[in-house]
């Protein structure tokens, strides 16, 4: 695909413009780092564009401050107070969901992931977000949080023009067949395997 330019051009119905514009679903899996760092680059992109960005975390402790939130977090502040970019919203399941406005605990990740996914197809069905990105989201999905085919389902028939991305390891079968855009992150060497912990800047 020299210059984003594809191999071969599909006898669709569709135009060239309709085709580029087409709002794609993505799913970054694998085993090593790098998926949810790619995820949020494309949520840079978005925002430059001024989508609406929403990103929903799924297994991360609301203790636990990433970079990125941070980052996102004062995007949005620069959309609200100059109009640059677009509105952004982070929601983590681990602090309780914002619009539950209740606390979440150990005894009830299942159930607050339901929750939380309950919440994006509404939004979804509302058309609230451009961008949506779900971190993590594999994880509940295979521990059996929530059901896949459902998801798949409500993904594949969202309406307007909506992008998701999803991040995480063990990417259920059905999720990758129905994306768009699926990339395996895959460990060749990393500095924890010589006992080295996750650094400022690079980890978070």
């Amino acid at each position: 695909m020299p210059q984003g330019k594809p191999n071969s051009v599909p006898e669709d119905g569709l135009t060239t413009r309709q085709r580029r514009n087409r709002p794609l679903l993505m799913v970054h899996t694998g085993e090593m780092k790098g998926k949810s760092s790619a995820a949020f680059g494309t949520a840079l992109r978005g925002w430059n564009q001024g989508w609406s960005i929403g990103v929903f975390q799924f297994v991360k402790s609301a203790k636990w401050k990433v970079g990125e939130e941070n980052a996102f977090r004062a995007l949005g502040e620069v959309h609200e107070q100059t109009g640059q970019g677009g509105p952004v919203e982070w929601h983590k399941m681990g602090e309780g969901w914002s619009w539950a406005r209740k606390q979440g605990t150990e005894s009830d990740h299942a159930a607050a992931a339901l929750e939380g996914w309950r919440e994006i197809t509404r939004r979804i069905g509302q058309q609230q977000h451009t961008l949506y990105v779900l971190d993590e989201f594999t994880y509940p999905l295979k521990w059996g949080w929530v059901d896949v085919h459902e998801v798949v389902s409500v993904l594949r028939d969202r309406p307007g023009h909506q992008y998701v991305v999803i991040t995480g390891r063990d990417a259920p079968a059905e999720l990758i067949e129905a994306a768009d855009l699926v990339l395996r992150t895959e460990k060749v060497k990393h500095p924890m395997d010589a006992g080295q912990k996750g650094q400022r800047g690079i980890e978070w």
